[in-house]
């Protein structure tokens, strides 16, 4: 692997932006996001992200472990339950940027289909014009 004077390395000798695309890659899968902002108000059993997710126990405990692997999620074991929580608050921010960068986009969108709209609305009417004369 060829490195660039600029590539920055993690203290385990990683490229940081592979750390980085490994996390995003964690955060890919909608049950994960979902589950995340279930954690918002504080931590929940499994049995509760589980039901709340609407997936089988196998599933919840593969995205879970997947999630504190990567940092994201922290477990604590009371009895037989196991109760996860949101390591750090700033991915609560992170995935509020990202519903902002999504938002500002859909507006964007939305903005141009109504533009191509009203284009569309007045050759109509021009049309109209000329086939009436």
């Amino acid at each position: 692997m060829v490195t660039t004077k600029r590539e920055t390395k993690t203290a385990a000798g990683r490229p940081i932006h592979q750390v980085k695309a490994e996390f995003f890659r964690t955060l890919g899968h909608p049950v994960r996001v979902q589950a995340i902002n279930l954690l918002r108000d504080g931590e929940m059993t499994v049995g509760q992200l589980q039901a709340e997710l609407g997936i089988d126990s196998s599933g919840a405990s593969q995205h879970l472990a997947a999630m504190r692997r990567a940092g994201i999620l922290e477990a604590r074991k009371e009895g037989t339950s196991v109760h996860y929580s949101v390591r750090d608050p700033r991915v609560f921010q992170l995935l509020e940027s990202a519903r902002q960068v999504i938002g500002s986009h859909l507006e964007e969108t939305q903005a141009l289909l109504g533009e191509l709209g009203e284009e569309a609305s007045a050759e109509a009417a021009s049309t109209t014009k000329t086939r009436s004369r």
